[in-house]
């Protein structure tokens, strides 16, 4: 059975930091891309960042430059480093492994408030 499971969300002040992390089970990890997405009341799930197989990343542009993605095959794990944090970073943040099939975490909620 495959399980991604997010943690590390919480409630954070505007310009704070928080790491998201998802393990994985059930699944080859090092095969898969890992990416993690977004979906903010209202609003269609956008993708935040990627994370290849070869440790090639890449961004959405609302978050470049203040969002890290990386990944530790050895622990199944898939991180977010998240800096800096606005308002419009409120959202629930889900992984999502693909390679041969798509799979999504349950998500955490990640809300940035004074």
């Amino acid at each position: 059975q495959v399980q991604l499971v997010e943690s590390g969300g919480g409630l954070v002040q505007p310009g704070g930091s928080l790491r998201l992390s998802c393990a994985a089970s059930g699944i080859t990890f090092s095969l898969y891309a890992m990416a993690w997405y977004r979906q903010a009341p209202g609003k269609q799930r956008e993708l935040v960042a990627i994370i290849s197989r070869d440790g090639s990343t890449n961004y959405g542009d609302s978050v470049r430059g203040r969002f890290i993605i990386s990944r530790d095959n050895a622990e199944k794990t898939v991180y977010l480093q998240m800096n800096s944090l606005n308002a419009e970073d409120t959202a629930v943040y889900y992984c999502n492994a693909r390679f041969a099939r798509e799979y999504w975490g349950q998500g955490t909620q990640v809300t940035v408030s004074s």
